[in-house]
């Protein structure tokens, strides 16, 4: 095998063992597959749905549960979808799966006025779908293919625009109750889902129900945190680890923390004043796999040199 073959297989090996290692710290964090689980994976065809598959199915070998997958992708009728690439690969890898075919397209098309943003909508419709396809198949878990930047582009988008300290659970219960949705990519950088995508090759089909759509508050907010990533290193692993270490005595929501009828205790406690402390902070750690690659590309310069 030639040097260079052997370098990106040990590459993709060393990414992959970092995806499923974060991927398999979520699911012991939040509980999220149990024994007997028939878990449903939601592939649109993206990269994040492909990688959460692969992921998830190298865990199954070797996970101490024993749980079922299904992967099921739902045909929303595009004009030009490629119908055929899913099931090609979903045979090609032994993986059960479904197809749901809704004209979820026209829908958004006729209620959607020309130019507005079709997300909404049809992330109505999809779940609607996919809730009702889980309750006719005795699915106990959804998963969704969310991974850290959607979770923190979440929080800014609720904070920036809705007002809200809100971003996306690894794990939830829907409005109804019935369902357990989760999104086992949660500690996931994107940036390592886009690499190993493209090194193992995926049949990506992109979404284009939404046209083009560029100036989507989303878009805003993912290039603002791209920004900061190249510009602060170790911002971003910041911030989502702040969405871990919540301490809601110091924010000022009265539903959250009991701000009125609190007394005096006569004794030191975890949530106590800081009001009068220095604060101080340290510069935040980047990603280790990003000082490696900012090595990397240093070495290359020299050489080039």
């Amino acid at each position: 095998m030639p040097t260079t073959a052997k370098k990106d297989k040990t590459n993709q090996n060393k990414l992959q063992k970092k995806l499923r290692r974060n991927v398999g710290q979520a699911i012991a964090d939040f509980n999220m597959i149990e024994d007997g689980d028939r878990v449903m994976v939601c592939l649109s065809g993206g990269k994040d749905s492909y990688t959460m598959l692969d992921i998830l199915l190298n865990l199954q070998k070797h996970a101490p549960v024993n749980f079922e997958l299904i992967a099921v992708n739902l045909d929303q009728k595009q004009p030009g979808f490629p119908e055929h690439v899913l099931p090609t690969y979903l045979k090609e890898i032994g993986v059960p799966f479904h197809i749901i075919e809704e004209d979820t397209y026209s829908i958004v098309k006729e209620k959607v006025p020309e130019g507005k943003t079709t997300c909404a909508l049809c992330s109505r419709l999809r779940r609607g779908i996919i809730y009702h396809w889980a309750e006719t198949h005795n699915i106990t878990k959804i998963a969704l293919g969310h991974h850290r930047e959607d979770i923190i582009e979440t929080l800014f988008l609720n904070m920036f625009f809705g007002g809200k300290m809100k971003s996306m659970p690894a794990k939830l219960l829907s409005d109804d109750g019935k369902h357990v949705v989760i999104r086992p990519l949660a500690y996931c950088r994107e940036k390592d889902i886009v690499r190993y995508s493209e090194m193992r090759e995926f049949p990506i089909i992109p979404c284009n129900l939404c046209g083009s759509q560029e100036n989507l508050q989303r878009k805003v907010i993912k290039e603002m945190l791209k920004e900061w990533d190249r510009k602060f290193p170790g911002r971003i692993e910041s911030i989502f680890n702040s969405l871990r270490n919540v301490a809601s005595s110091h924010l000022l929501d009265t539903k959250l923390y009991d701000f009125q009828q609190f007394e005096r205790l006569g004794q030191a406690f975890a949530d106590g004043d800081t009001a009068f402390d220095k604060e101080t902070f340290s510069n935040p750690t980047p990603d280790p796999d990003d000082i490696e690659e900012q090595k990397s590309n240093v070495i290359s310069m020299v050489k080039v040199d």
